[in-house]
């Protein structure tokens, strides 16, 4: 083997190991995906990533404050006769959860990866609601907001 083959390999290998270590760092930089939650109303749902999230720790109040008026969130159309079904990612429930509706906790703090509401709720004064649209938000964490996951809810009647 020659000088000049000897050094090409080399340069090969040196190569080779720079691309797999930039591939490596491109992949460490990429943000993990934050769980998911779903809302079911009869055979339609909607599935959406946290509005906000902070890999589980703590988010502070300006934070909360521009999510819960987020403007781009995903809607689904609700039929006050049906019933709502909430399902969260198995990470989500072991924080503790709360369903909020526009802005306001609609239910206590749950463990559980599913819960169900009727329609009806979303579009009663009674609990807040106005008008044939309503936000709801789904809360991670009992004492501090860990996560915030937003949807509006359209009267489909």
């Amino acid at each position: 083997m020659t000088t000049l083959q000897s050094v090409v390999r080399r340069r090969r290998a040196v190569a080779a190991a720079g691309a797999v270590s930039a591939g490596l760092l491109v992949l460490s930089a990429c943000e993990k995906p934050s769980p998911m939650a779903t809302i079911t109303v009869g055979t339609s749902s909607v599935s959406s990533e946290a509005t906000c999230y902070n890999d589980g720790n703590t988010l502070d109040t300006a934070a909360i404050a521009k999510c819960i008026t987020a403007k781009d969130i995903k809607s689904i159309k609700v039929d006050p006769d049906e019933t709502v079904r909430f399902g969260v990612d198995p990470k989500i429930a072991d924080s503790g959860w709360t369903i909020l509706m526009n802005g306001q906790p609609l239910t206590d703090s749950s463990n559980k990866t599913y819960r169900t509401i009727p329609g009806s709720v979303f579009f009663n004064a009674q609990y807040g609601a106005s008008g044939n649209t309503t936000t709801v938000s789904i809360k991670e964490g009992e004492k501090t907001v860990q996560g915030l996951w937003s949807f509006k809810l359209k009267k489909d009647s």
